[in-house]
């Protein structure tokens, strides 16, 4: 049996657990810059507040309401969500962390246990261990847990926040309660065209022929069907290095100056060549793109980017950051408000696999002073040596005015408790 494990309104739950003052009350979390929502409590989603929802166009609501607002604070998220996964593995050795809020259990050989009371001893314990509610479902399946988890998630007071689908007639009740659009692996796209030839549920979509799915929705898709008929085709996936590593971030302001991008993009340089090194790779091609503010229709706009493809694999930020910037350099253009830019990392492969090139190679001692940055940096928890055209003031913050503190991460930022 698969169990998905999914915390309830995780970034809302993650607040709570360190401010009571939020229980029970309307929250919302803010992404980067402050620019929409991307998370909301019950109490939030009652008053209509909807995600995606940019927040300057929701202010006359928060005030009417007095919705508590958060800026995303992906530091303690991290380090809360890192505690969770850490605890499933109590459970089984088999867990699949399938984003930062939820992961996948196999339960192999547990035949002889009772699965409703594991998934009541999981429930319990995440709330007492982390403080932070979740849903859990049972299937054979991974994407009937997925169904059973959203069946949890809506019916907590019927289902004590897990459910099991553990016989056909409660996978067909579920499968026919399952709107189509609703089904994990089902895009906005593929729900219209299912919806267009009749199959508005789960259970329709498990009607149709294994030939016209594998025609229309591809491999992917007829994995997908089999599963939800409960023959298990959706494998649990083996942790992989990333083939693509990126750093894109919208600014607080609008950039006009080159001498100020040029900080930007060698900051993000920085950080994605750390997280190369991290999993042991190099890469072979570097692009870098600068975006202007496509809401400001008042102003001219200019979007581009440009790809080097890199003389010899590298994880040095030495030699990411030079053709970083040669790459700015030829696309930046003045007389424009830039309000975004990116570095992202191709052509990545394994450090023993490296291919050397015969005429041009990389300074052997960036490797081990790299290694000495990254160890300080680890050892420090920050960024505490930097890059001579990093900006070693750290003026360069997104916009988060409603940020919270890093209760778990930082020694300064721990929480207080006052007792009379």
């Amino acid at each position: 049996m698969y169990a998905l494990v999914d915390c309830n309104n995780s970034y809302a739950s993650f607040e709570r657990v360190f401010n009571p003052k939020l229980q029970n009350v309307p929250v919302v979390v803010l992404s980067n810059n402050d620019g929409c929502v991307i998370a909301r409590s019950n109490e939030s989603k009652a008053l209509g507040i909807k995600m995606g929802e940019p927040y300057f166009l929701i202010k006359d609501k928060i005030k009417e309401h007095n919705i508590r607002v958060l800026s995303s604070n992906y530091t303690l998220y991290a380090d809360m969500s890192n505690r969770l996964m850490t605890m499933l593995e109590n459970y089984t050795p088999d867990v699949e962390v399938y984003s930062i809020d939820e992961a996948f259990m196999y339960f192999k050989g547990f035949d002889n246990f009772s699965l409703y009371d594991i998934g009541k001893q999981i429930h319990q314990d995440l709330l007492k261990g982390v403080g932070v509610p979740v849903s859990i479902g049972f299937a054979p399946t991974k994407a009937l847990s997925k169904i059973a988890n959203r069946i949890a998630k809506k019916y907590p007071e019927h289902t004590g926040n897990y459910y099991i689908i553990d016989n056909e007639d409660k996978r067909v009740k579920a499968l026919k309660w399952t709107k189509i659009e609703d089904v994990w692996g089902i895009g906005r796209q593929h729900a219209k065209k299912l919806m267009s030839i009749g199959a508005n549920t789960a259970y329709d979509f498990t009607q149709l022929n294994d030939n016209y799915v594998r025609k229309y929705f591809s491999v992917v898709g007829l994995r997908l069907l089999h599963d939800l008929r409960g023959i298990p085709t959706i494998q649990q996936e083996e942790v992989k290095d990333k083939q693509n590593i990126a750093c894109t971030r919208s600014f607080d302001y609008m950039i006009t100056e080159y001498e100020l991008m040029q900080e930007r993009i060698s900051t993000f340089t920085t950080t994605v060549a750390a997280k190369l090194r991290k999993q042991g790779s190099n890469c072979e091609v570097i692009y870098v793109f600068i975006r202007s503010n496509r809401h400001r229709h008042d102003l001219a706009q200019y979007n581009t980017g440009y790809s080097i493809k890199l003389p010899y694999p590298t994880s040095s930020t030495f030699e990411l950051n030079k053709h970083a910037q040669k790459a700015l350099k030829l696309i930046f253009k003045e007389g424009y408000h830039y309000k975004k830019a990116g570095v992202i990392l191709m052509g990545i492969t394994k450090d023993e696999t490296k291919q050397l090139s015969m005429f041009e190679y990389e300074n052997p001692k960036h490797k081990v002073l790299m290694n000495v940055i990254d160890s300080v940096n680890k050892k420090m928890l920050g960024e505490k040596i930097k890059f001579g055209r990093n900006d070693l003031s750290r003026k360069w913050k997104m916009k988060q005015d409603f940020l919270s503190q890093r209760f778990t991460t930082n020694i300064n930022e721990i929480i207080t408790v006052k007792a009379e």
